[in-house]
């Protein structure tokens, strides 16, 4: 008897990939403070919090700045992308990811979102799928940054479920290392070679089916 009662998915990278905005407001800072930023760069922010990684973006650039001075530019980063973020369409969710929500839903799978973006909720009503979750645990919700398993253990307690009924969809390495120490399963959306962690590793949520979940 399959004991799998509930998906929890990461948001970034799963559902929508908003990596593109964070790395054009990151290089209009940068370049605002008379340097560069390059994608080689923004990718070894995958996963960082905001404040660390304007820590390492002003380190690459030889540039020093007081605490204060540091809380205003994370500020206006993050007003730069949420600017862009207010300006999504449903059309940017990532391939197979309504449909793979909706089949869920079709069959009585409990789903959550399990995101450190203190923005989810927005990016959600942007993209117009809102109605398509039982919870919505962000980083307004938690204060442990993955892989502390809190916003996915935060998320089988929200559906009403234990945490070895649940499969979480994840993109990233600490994504992967929180569901494992949330004793959950996990579907990892990328490279296998990135993912080794996870029970399973494809490419996006549109190779995703139910035959393939219950087999976890």
């Amino acid at each position: 008897m399959n004991t799998i009662k509930a998906c929890i998915f990461d948001l970034d990278g799963v559902i929508v990939d908003t990596a593109v905005y964070h790395y054009k407001a990151w290089k209009r800072l940068a370049n605002s403070l008379g340097f560069d930023f390059t994608e080689h760069q923004n990718e070894q922010l995958k996963g960082v919090s905001r404040v660390r990684s304007l820590q390492l973006i002003l380190g690459w650039g030889g540039v020093t700045k007081t605490e204060a001075e540091q809380e205003q530019l994370a500020t206006q980063k993050n007003i730069w992308y949420m600017e862009m973020v207010n300006q999504m369409k449903p059309d940017e969710i990532l391939p197979g990811a309504k449909e793979f929500l909706t089949t869920c839903r079709k069959v009585g799978l409990k789903t959550a979102l399990g995101s450190a973006s203190k923005n989810s909720m927005t990016i959600l009503e942007k993209i117009g799928i809102t109605d398509m979750f039982d919870a919505v645990i962000d980083g307004n919700k938690v204060s442990k940054a993955k892989p502390d398993p809190e916003v996915f253990l935060a998320g089988a307690q929200a559906l009403g479920v234990f945490p070895e009924e649940c499969v979480v969809f994840e993109d990233a390495i600490a994504g992967v290392e929180a569901a494992v120490a949330g004793d959950m399963k996990v579907v990892g959306i990328g490279s296998p070679d990135v993912l080794t962690g996870a029970n399973l590793v494809i490419k996006g949520l549109d190779e995703m089916t139910l035959d393939k979940l219950y087999k976890l």
